[in-house]
């Protein structure tokens, strides 16, 4: 028997332009269909707008745009993955949302160095599991906090 303390995280896996990606379920509040996002002027560029989510109006982010991927027409595939940001509700826009698994995070592996591009910066690991592999999203790299908190300051000077 193993002395290896091994624990369980469940990930939700999207997928951007064909690479699967992951993060916690703990940082997800809800996926969502595509709906309508008010947009909003002199804004971030990957900052889409706002929708009102039961009525929470919510800054949406297309991840695309923030890992300086092309941007594509969106599908009956996009999903909105909400999730909480401090104190802050924010929409991740994702090409489609595919799979919710359980992964032993001793299985975590660190970003490998050949890895290239204006993502890796939001990467903080792989994960391998069976034929596919993983890419575990640093949520906390993904948002510029200086963007969002102007736009929320901007929002509650009105």
């Amino acid at each position: 028997m193993s002395d290896a303390v091994s624990t369980e995280e469940k990930l939700i896996i999207f997928e951007l332009k064909g690479k699967e990606y992951a993060i916690s379920v703990n940082e997800v509040m809800s996926i969502e269909k595509n709906m309508h996002i008010t947009r909003i002027p002199n804004i971030a560029p990957f900052v889409k707008g706002v929708i009102n989510l039961r009525g929470v109006v919510t800054p949406i982010i297309d991840l695309r745009l923030r890992f300086n991927l092309e941007e594509i027409p969106y599908t009956e595939s996009t999903r909105i993955i909400i999730i909480m940001l401090e104190d802050m509700e924010v929409g991740i826009i994702v090409d489609s949302a595919n799979d919710v698994v359980d992964v032993d995070t001793s299985l975590y592996e660190p970003a490998p160095e050949t890895i290239s591009g204006d993502e890796v910066d939001y990467i903080k690991g792989v994960v391998k599991l069976d034929k596919r592999l993983l890419i575990l999203v640093d949520l906390e790299k993904v948002f510029d906090r200086t963007i969002l908190r102007n736009y929320s300051n901007n929002k509650s000077d009105e």
